[in-house]
């Protein structure tokens, strides 16, 4: 696209990335603030999105020996008490009811009563709550592993808040587990974690990387924490899912306990891991362009828009009737076991304003219908992964299989780019001034690789991970599963390292 050439989105990315970000959920009508400090409206289209991640990841949970089930959103402070490391972890971010009540105060307002004798924690997470509950469930080796599931809300009040990234409020899904030995514990961990990067790269269209966070990224409790980590457009790092062996800190906080193979009663090994609304924010910034939101079919709420262009209500007569045909084609068809839905907009507007509310909204394929198109059999179709006015003429007989072609093509597509642009933004930098100077702008030598991620030693110590952090606002984002163990010195002090870890900014 050229320079002069008007963007459907402003500004563009690399005038504001920001502002981009925002002004795409606003054109693509995803969501919005509400009137609650930090809180969003999900609206339907980007509701969708989020049923249609929970349809995909519920059966794989399934299919991994998962159910689902639901625990209260209020926690005793009592049971935060009961696991120091994670109450100081969540302390500064959780919401906190007091009172039971509202009472009229006799001058026409309100006041609070009703004092609780202790104060409930609104759920920032379920680790202690869950953990009640199977102490009760759980008393013989025979009843493990226990394998639960929670779709659920989540309350962590952020001062600083972004539309999907990091909101007070948000959904999301919160495994936990309870196994007979530390090995089937880590053994459920990693599962979980490669089911995420299996979701992820198959239908998100998301290349990630595994790995484990450091000792000061881990989730408050846990024993190891892992993640899948991936790179957005502007060479930002966001992580996109956690998986967290809790080893037995949360079953002796918690007691849960059961009776041993050998008659002995012994404590459970834990686990705990999750993703959230987030990932739809991870979408917007790894695939969308200057034009709108762009969405991967098998994440996608529907697939083809069916727009009618008509001159006058004879035209409109027929186009209407051959659309239906077209929207029937595909009633009871299905792109790799996910429904086909087709959107027929006749609303009253132009072609153009028609067409442009589509790509905005990121459907991958539309499909202009107009009076020369009956004649000849055939429809233009154009794909949300190409330039805006590369349309075709194809053939009804044809356009059945044509499509879902195209729809796999797409998902590629979606895919390969994504991946060669964090390919193409990852470096290996040993040398100290160097890696200062890739994640400053103003000095970068080549600025047409500026920031992205910095594969570079590390030593371990968490007083050089604390000070690059607060020079550049740059954290190690994980220590992949995949780096090889070669011989190199800390990019900060100095020292001698065995392998290469992933720095970046990152959300």
């Amino acid at each position: 696209m050229s320079k002069q050439e008007k963007t459907a989105i402003e500004p563009t990315r690399e005038q504001n990335y920001a502002e981009w970000y925002q002004q795409v959920i606003k054109n693509a009508d995803l969501a919005e603030n509400s009137d609650v400090r930090g809180c969003m409206v999900i609206k339907p289209w980007g509701y969708a999105i989020w049923e249609n991640i929970q349809r995909a990841l519920d059966t794989m949970f399934r299919e991994t020996g998962h159910r689902n089930a639901y625990f209260p959103l209020f926690i005793p402070k009592s049971y935060f008490e009961k696991e120091a490391e994670h109450v100081e972890g969540f302390a500064k971010e959780c919401a906190v009811v007091t009172h039971s009540r509202l009472e009229d105060d006799g001058n026409g307002g309100l006041m609070v009563a009703g004092e609780l004798t202790e104060p409930l924690i609104v759920r920032p997470t379920s680790e202690t709550i869950i953990g009640a509950s199977f102490a009760k469930w759980v008393n013989s080796y025979r009843d493990l592993p226990l394998l639960i599931n929670q779709w659920a809300n989540i309350v962590r009040w952020e001062m600083r808040t972004r539309l999907f990234l990091r909101t007070a409020e948000f959904l999301w899904q919160e495994g936990h587990t309870v196994h007979e030995t530390a090995e089937d514990a880590m053994e459920e961990t990693r599962k979980m974690l490669e089911v995420y990067a299996r979701f992820a790269a198959e239908y998100l269209a998301l290349p990630v990387i595994m790995g484990e966070k450091t000792e000061g990224e881990k989730f408050p409790g846990a024993v190891n924490t892992y993640c899948i980590e991936a790179m957005m457009q502007d060479k930002k790092a966001l992580q996109a899912g956690t998986s967290h062996f809790l080893g037995q800190n949360f079953a002796k906080s918690s007691g849960i306990k059961f009776q041993g193979r050998n008659g002995e009663f012994e404590f459970a090994w834990t686990t705990s891991w999750g993703v959230s609304t987030r990932l739809i924010g991870a979408l917007i910034m790894a695939h969308s362009d200057d034009n709108g939101l762009a969405l991967p079919p098998k994440i996608a709420p529907s697939h083809i828009a069916i727009i009618p262009i008509y001159r006058d209500e004879n035209e409109k007569s027929s186009v209407l009737a051959y659309c239906d045909r077209i929207q029937q084609l595909f009633a009871k068809e299905y792109f790799e076991d996910i429904k086909i839905y087709c959107e027929l907009d006749d609303r009253d507007l132009t072609g153009s304003e028609r067409n442009w509310y589509w790509i905005k909204k990121g459907i991958p394929i539309r499909l202009e219908i107009g009076p020369r198109d009956i004649e000849s059999d055939a429809v233009m179709m154009a794909r949300r992964d190409k330039e805006p006015r590369d349309k075709q003429s194809v053939g009804v007989n044809n356009l059945r299989d044509y499509v879902l072609q195209s729809l796999k093509d797409i998902q590629d597509t979606y895919y390969q780019r994504a991946l060669s642009f964090r390919e193409a933004n990852t470096v290996q930098v040993d040398d100290n001034r160097k890696f200062y100077k890739f994640f400053t702008a103003k000095n970068a030598e080549t600025p047409e690789i500026h920031g992205g991620f910095a594969e570079s030693h590390w030593c371990g110590d968490v007083a050089c991970e604390e000070k690059i952090k607060e020079d550049l606002k740059v954290t190690i984002r994980c220590i992949p599963f995949d780096a090889v163990e070669v011989e190199g010195r800390c990019i900060c002090c100095g020292k001698p390292s065995r392998r290469r870890v992933i720095f970046a900014k990152s959300y």
